[in-house]
């Protein structure tokens, strides 16, 4: 085969295989498996994969690649299949063998070494126990089905365009896992392993959507305290005067927003999260083919009524954060134009001021203009007066009196000239600085 000539993107591999990470397990009745969901963080992908590396290598089996997110493995007495996702892993523990003729005891997860299921990372959050018939075995009666399944807590119905007939337990019972019982009338091996996952993958998915269901109930009693506030500081906006009562009110407001975005942080995540679970639920169902079984609630209709409403609640929640956020942003925004407005108000008044009293100080320097003409000419006249004074004794025939008086106009008319020429020059370089600041 001749090898193409492109050069290759250094991720084409990469995001090929992702496209076969996750393939579903072929699966043939009568089968038996026990499938878990632990908790364990978006971190500890690496942890889940060295616990299923180390029980390959304890029961002699090869061990995963180095950042597999996926990995199915046939270890003796049961099968592994092992999925990381981004909160979560998942391990289901499948074994070939004919459901006893009481299903759910002696189940696969026993077979499984348990200092090793105890030392995997996470928190239980899922367990369910498998059961498949196989064709030839007769189907269940509604008795011995109700005696399997808690009342009012399941789902039944024809499955696969009515290849299979499904029930799943949606109750944790005793032994803290719920039940899936399918019988297979003409399923094929990788129609049967969809079938398997789609239903494990709903009550999985289903399971963690709800996580975010205490939260929305915890969360909407603050949420509606919060509104109340804003409406009450909204209203008293329209009686504020003075410009303190208007920064008080600005610190409740920043107090709301920051109590609000606090909320949004620890709530926005697990909400999002929420909705993605959700609509997988709401795919696997659709790809499930159901059809209704006369006696049974269907799979679409159980979690149309114990979960859509809690999604619904979590959807409600986060959408009235968000127009509260919005309010709080939207009064701050006005109260702080209210502020701007009466500092601006506040600083027209100071200028004002500081314009009467420039001119009183322009009255007062023009009033002391004149005291400066006289004091300057008094004192000048007095040195001219000495000067005549030593030219006489020097023998020039100078009047001392004549002379000192004929210089008191003179002495005047220099200093006013001289006074009026240091004012003109610096109104001129006034009037240059104000027209550079108001271009600026």
């Amino acid at each position: 085969m001749t090898q193409h000539p492109f050069r290759e993107h250094d991720q084409r591999r990469q995001l090929a295989l992702e496209v076969h990470a996750r393939p579903y397990a072929p699966l043939s009745a009568p089968e038996r498996a026990t499938h878990i969901a632990l908790y364990s963080g978006e971190e500890a992908g690496d942890k889940d994969r060295e616990e299923v590396a180390a029980l390959c290598r304890r029961l002699g089996a090869q061990p995963p690649e180095e950042n597999a997110n996926a990995y199915a493995v046939d270890l003796g007495d049961f099968r592994l299949k092992w999925e990381r996702h981004t909160e979560f892993s998942t391990f289901t523990f499948y074994c070939h063998e004919a459901v006893p003729d009481e299903p759910f005891t002696d189940t696969v997860i026993e077979r499984v070494p348990r200092d090793w299921l105890e030392g995997l990372p996470g928190e239980f959050m899922v367990g369910i126990h498998v059961e498949v018939d196989s064709a030839d075995k007769p189907e269940r009666s509604p008795e011995e089905i109700s005696q399997l399944f808690a009342p009012e807590s399941f789902a039944g119905a024809e499955v696969a365009g009515g290849a299979a007939l499904a029930f799943m337990d949606f109750w944790v019972n005793e032994d803290g896992f719920g039940r899936l019982l399918v019988h297979d009338r003409n399923l094929h091996a990788r129609q049967a392993g969809r079938l398997i996952q789609r239903l494990l993958e709903i009550e999985t998915y289903r399971t963690f959507a709800l996580l975010a269901f205490p939260l929305a109930k915890d969360y909407s009693r603050d949420i509606s305290r919060i509104g109340r506030t804003l409406t009450e500081l909204t209203g008293e906006m329209r009686e504020l005067k003075a410009l303190e009562d208007e920064r008080k009110l600005l610190e409740s407001l920043t107090r709301l927003a920051a109590e609000t975005e606090q909320i949004a942080a620890e709530t926005t995540y697990r909400f999002g999260a929420a909705g993605a679970y959700y609509e997988l639920v709401v795919r696997r169902l659709k790809e499930l083919r159901e059809s209704r079984l006369e006696g049974y609630q269907e799979f679409g209709e159980f979690m149309e009524r114990r979960l859509t409403p809690a999604i619904r609640t979590c959807e409600s929640v986060a959408g009235r954060l968000d127009t509260l956020s919005k309010r709080i942003t939207r009064a701050g925004q006005l109260l702080r134009t209210r502020v701007d407005i009466q500092v601006e108000e506040q600083n027209r008044s100071l200028l004002q001021s500081m314009d009467r009293r420039a001119s009183l100080q322009l009255r007062l320097q023009e009033t002391v203009e004149g005291l400066s003409i006289a004091a300057i000419s008094y004192y000048v006249v007095g040195l001219v007066a000495y000067l005549a004074k030593a030219l006489e004794d020097a023998g020039v025939p100078i009047g001392v009196n004549i002379t000192t008086g004929l210089s008191v106009p003179v002495v005047i008319g220099l200093a006013w000239i001289i006074v009026r020429r240091v004012r003109r020059m610096v109104a001129r370089q006034e009037a240059k600085c104000a027209a550079a600041d108001t271009q600026t």
